[in-house]
């Protein structure tokens, strides 16, 4: 075999192996950037599952929460018309809806946007105020005064309070936008307290007056 002939041999031989090694070399290539694609899909999936839940977890929190503050408001409001017809009143349904609210509301403060627990800061106070109005009507120096006085804080402020912690949680979930709504929210709110402030200090002379 003649120089020329080894040499032309050894190239085809060369460029053989050298095909075969860089067709292996950009197949691993591939095959990694393939891995770290499917790894990186793997991660979005996760953490869309773990949004997902956390969002399912906060649903089913604001459910419960309002919930709980609708039953306490609607059973203190009963208490009172049924005492109003002269009918029997269970203490024990009234106090039952108050330590439901009490256990929500506790466990809700640590998930709570600063929003959402503004308002339903202001509703926790107004339904203990409630929850007084209720307790002290029996005993009240003038009872059909006291009945409307009860029934009318029942039926607006605290209803109207009630509504907006309902329209909050839906606006914090993004089920329910409103444009207005900081401006409302402020305005049921300052409402909210103006009436409830001025429900204790009745509420406290009259305690004076027994």
């Amino acid at each position: 075999m003649d120089v020329t002939t080894l040499a032309v041999a050894l190239i085809s031989v060369g460029g053989t192996l050298g095909g075969t090694l860089g067709g292996a070399v950009l197949s691993q290539r591939a095959s990694r950037a393939q891995a770290a694609e499917e790894n990186r899909r793997a991660d979005r999936e996760r953490e869309e599952e773990r949004a997902e839940q956390a969002m399912q977890a906060k649903r089913d929190l604001y459910a419960t929460v309002n919930t709980a503050a609708r039953a306490y408001r609607v059973t203190a409001r009963d208490a009172v018309e049924a005492a109003e017809r002269g009918e029997a009143v269970d203490p024990a349904l009234l106090d039952a809806a108050k330590e439901a609210w009490a256990e929500q509301y506790s466990q809700a403060q640590m998930a709570l946007s600063y929003e959402v627990l503004e308002v339903a800061s202001a509703l926790n106070r107004s339904l203990g105020v409630g929850y007084s109005v209720v307790k002290q009507l029996s005993s009240s120096p003038q009872l059909d005064e006291g009945y409307q006085r009860a029934k009318k804080w029942f039926s607006d402020p605290l209803s109207d309070g009630v509504y907006l912690l309902r329209v909050t949680l839906r606006h914090d979930l993004g089920v329910e936008i409103d444009p207005h709504f900081e401006q409302v929210r402020w305005q049921v709110l300052n409402k909210l307290e103006a009436a409830r402030k001025d429900l204790v200090r009745q509420l406290a002379a009259e305690r004076a007056q027994s």
